[in-house]
């Protein structure tokens, strides 16, 4: 299970950066096809939260797999005894 645990935090590792780049080219990509004027406003803004609201989410997933992979959780009980 341990080794398990380890090998889920370096795929954490891996995805949240690869997630942040995916959604940074979708995003120059929407905002780039959208309208001029209120509608590239729009796009704009909506993919701004968007990225505001995930960057730290995977911040915690990088945080996450580096703890895993250390080997923070290998001392955790295999039941709710």
């Amino acid at each position: 299970m341990n080794k398990l645990k380890k090998a889920l935090g370096i795929i954490w590792m891996l995805l949240a950066p690869v997630s942040i780049i995916f959604l940074l080219l979708q995003a120059i990509e929407k905002v780039g096809l959208a309208a001029d004027g209120v509608e590239k406003t729009n796009t704009a803004l909506q993919w701004g939260i968007i990225l505001f609201i995930f960057i730290p989410i995977s911040a915690g997933l990088v945080i996450f797999g580096y703890y895993a992979l250390k080997g923070e959780y290998d001392q955790l009980p295999d039941d709710n005894d």
